[in-house]
């Protein structure tokens, strides 16, 4: 009976561990399939070279493997598909004379164009095998960085001008990024040194006698980069210049010179005498009287006769009025201002002619 009982533990025991054997037989078969490697997953290339998508496959079948080689879009595009190394069907016009094969599953892009950044995908498979093997690798195409130059509209500057700009300039070269350098160190943002958003140009807003220095700026892509010269940038401290050229001081400036320019000194006599005051209306009355023809002047060769002198054109009326009421009725005292205005003013412009005639011009 415990022979029995004994048999029978052994026989359970065997059941219990018959899954982990099947396990461990199916483990030692070969697995069917293909395992793809890549030593890099970003490749930077530059436009009119060549890059190398480098990849390595694995497999248990000698036959030979297909190759498919696409690039991600919206829409995948596919750049070659192969048997091995031989291409099969026709490829883009855009791929022609620009694709190699290599045994390893490897492609060989030349001429590199901007269109071809993108993400690659290659994809092996052999017909024995029961799975594909998948790969991705990223390439990047850009444009060599010039050497960049730091533009300045002038390389002097007084201090405290508003708005002094420099602009870092460079005629080749994808994504560029700029850094700034004063004396040879980074320029970061502040509240005088301003970056543009993309930090191409560098403004400052005020400046000071401490912004005398050499500035230069560095710009870079992922393949490339370059270097200024460094520009020298001379601040001048403001001084007396600076009050001259305020508006003040040219308004100032403007009016000493137009004074000096009108003034001209009196002729000295003689005699000295006390100047006559005379009125507008006088004077009038005097020039009026120096048109008279030569022969009637006075024997003083005075151009304006001395009876008038101290007898206006007003008064001259009144005296007529008087004359006229003693030869006679005098006309209203209404009409006899209109009279006396009318007459005055037809002597004012006689006046006015002599005096623009005769006046002395500046004296030189």
């Amino acid at each position: 009976m415990k022979r029995e009982k004994g048999a029978l533990s052994r026989a359970f025991s065997a059941l219990r561990l018959a899954p982990f054997v099947y396990l461990l037989l199916i483990q030692t078969e070969p697995l069917q399939g293909v395992n793809i490697t890549s030593p890099v997953r970003l490749i930077r290339g530059t436009v009119g070279k060549s890059a190398l998508l480098s990849v390595q496959y694995s497999s248990t079948s000698s036959d030979k493997p297909v190759v498919k080689w696409q690039l991600k879009r919206d829409k995948p595009v596919t750049v070659v598909q192969s048997i091995g190394t031989e291409v099969i069907g026709t490829l883009r016009p855009d791929y022609r004379d620009r694709i190699r094969l290599f045994e390893n599953g490897s492609l060989l892009l030349s001429d590199l164009q901007l269109a071809d950044e993108g993400t690659y995908e290659v994809e092996i498979s052999i017909t024995d095998d029961t799975f594909t093997g998948e790969k991705t690798i990223n390439l990047t195409v850009d444009v060599p960085i010039s050497r960049p130059q730091v533009l300045v509209a002038s390389t002097t500057v007084l201090e405290l001008s508003e708005a002094f700009t420099l602009n870092c300039s460079h005629e080749n070269g994808t994504k560029p990024s700029y850094t700034w350098l004063k004396d040879g160190k980074p320029l970061l943002n502040d509240s005088r040194m301003l970056l543009s958003p993309d930090q191409k140009v560098l403004t400052i807003t005020r400046v000071l006698m401490e912004d005398d220095d050499l500035y230069s700026c560095v710009v870079e892509n992922p393949i490339s980069q370059g270097r200024s010269l460094p520009i020298k940038i001379t601040v001048y401290r403001r001084s007396s210049l600076y009050i001259i050229l305020s508006t003040g001081g040219i308004f100032l400036l403007v009016t000493l010179v137009t004074v000096c320019a009108c003034w001209k000194p009196s002729k000295k006599s003689g005699k000295k005498r006390k100047p006559e005051k005379q009125s507008s209306l006088e004077y009038m009355d005097q020039n009026d009287d120096s048109l008279k023809p030569e022969g009637e002047l006075p024997a003083a060769h005075s151009p304006v006769p001395s009876a008038l002198r101290s007898v206006g054109c007003w008064e001259k009326a009144e005296l007529g009025n008087k004359e006229a009421s003693s030869a006679g009725t005098l006309p209203p005292p209404t009409a006899r201002r209109l009279q006396n205005r009318e007459r005055c003013g037809q002597a004012f412009f006689p006046s006015l002619f002599y005096i623009l005639t005769h006046s002395p011009g500046p004296k030189s």
